[in-house]
């Protein structure tokens, strides 16, 4: 996959389809250069507990359990393996500056799990820390040598650590990005962290859509902010934004509001069932027009627009053509991931 246009020489309102950046092999530059100083912080969204019985199987099962700790039975018997393909588009927007969406659309095998790797990082204030997380965040979360036994403890300290390199070795004050990322296990479990706007929805042909995300907005984090020392703040016509500056609660980079925003994910792990569809990755362009608090679509809304569709590729298409056709401006980016049938 080729690296994302950085710097497009077209007019705002040319569409501009991006190819994927072929993530490279893992790398220990994180690892060596950062030393972790804080534990990861605790968000008050999370509530899926991840254990495992085996230490040193690398082939068993991530288990979910409930806050009592005991098996989901009735959810675990549900579940089945699947096939998996996925399909992604990206068009650049009109708010007069280059491209700052990336994805990550891509499988691999990591010691015996067949895995599907996907994400959207919506940078802002440039490119550079969406660029960065393309490259680097995945083989972050799958170096963690607790992923196979706790993988939402692994993904909370790969995001900070990511993040604190970042800080120190990529961006100044001013530069951040969204992350919403999907991990699909051996097609049975799909384990998703964000932070920001971003989202991800989880679709089933019985018309049940779940958003897997949380969109981490001011106003519905004001007390966090508050208790960090920061402020929301909302000019008349515009979003609330911490500090009057950004218009999310918790992003990678954004060195200068670091005191008051927080890069700790909301993480959950899902099963996929016999009637699983879609899941879908997007940035904020394809459900909002953030300037004018304005929805583009709705879950339900997107679910509608592809329901019918058999093609991962085409369905992400038409998701950013509609987003398009409804006044959306800002660069869109979509990754739909396609269950086929069942693995016996």
């Amino acid at each position: 996959m080729k690296k994302t246009i950085k710097n497009s020489t077209h007019s705002p309102e040319k569409i501009i389809v991006h190819e994927v950046k072929k993530r490279r092999s893992a790398t220990k530059d994180l690892k060596n250069a950062v030393k972790l100083k804080n534990q990861e912080e605790e968000t008050p969204h999370d509530d899926v507990v991840v254990v495992d019985v085996e230490d040193d199987d690398c082939n068993h099962d991530l288990v979910d359990v409930d806050d009592n700790g005991d098996d989901d039975d009735e959810e675990h018997e549900r579940y089945c393996r699947r096939e998996f393909d996925h399909g992604y588009h990206l068009v650049k927007g009109q708010m007069g500056h280059s491209m700052e969406d990336y994805i990550v659309a891509d499988t691999k095998t990591v010691k015996g799990h067949n895995l599907g790797l996907y994400a959207i990082f919506d940078g802002h204030s440039g490119h550079d820390v969406a660029d960065y997380l393309q490259n680097h965040l995945f083989d972050n979360i799958l170096s963690q040598p607790d992923f196979w036994r706790n993988p939402k403890k692994a993904i909370k300290r790969a995001y900070k650590s990511t993040d604190d390199y970042i800080l120190h070795n990529v961006v100044g004050p001013r530069g951040g990005s969204t992350a919403v990322t999907a991990i699909v296990i051996d097609g049975k479990r799909i384990v998703v962290a964000n932070v920001g706007d971003s989202r991800a929805i989880l679709c089933r042909e019985s018309d049940v859509v779940k958003q897997v995300t949380v969109d981490h907005e001011p106003e519905k984090e004001r007390d966090i902010v508050e208790s960090r020392g920061g402020f929301v703040y909302q000019e008349p016509g515009n979003v609330p934004r911490v500090d009057g500056q950004l218009a999310m609660t918790r992003a990678f980079g954004d060195g200068r509001l670091k005191e008051h925003i927080s890069v700790t994910p909301n993480v959950e792990i899902v099963e996929i069932h016999d009637d699983t569809k879609f899941l879908i990755l997007a940035s904020d362009g394809l459900w909002k027009v953030p300037v004018y608090i304005s929805l583009v679509m709705s879950n339900e809304e997107v679910w509608d627009q592809i329901k019918k569709e058999g093609n991962a590729e085409e369905a992400a298409r038409t998701l950013t053509d509609k987003a398009l056709a409804r006044g959306s401006k800002d660069d869109t980016s979509c990754v739909v991931v396609s269950f086929l049938q069942s693995i016996d």
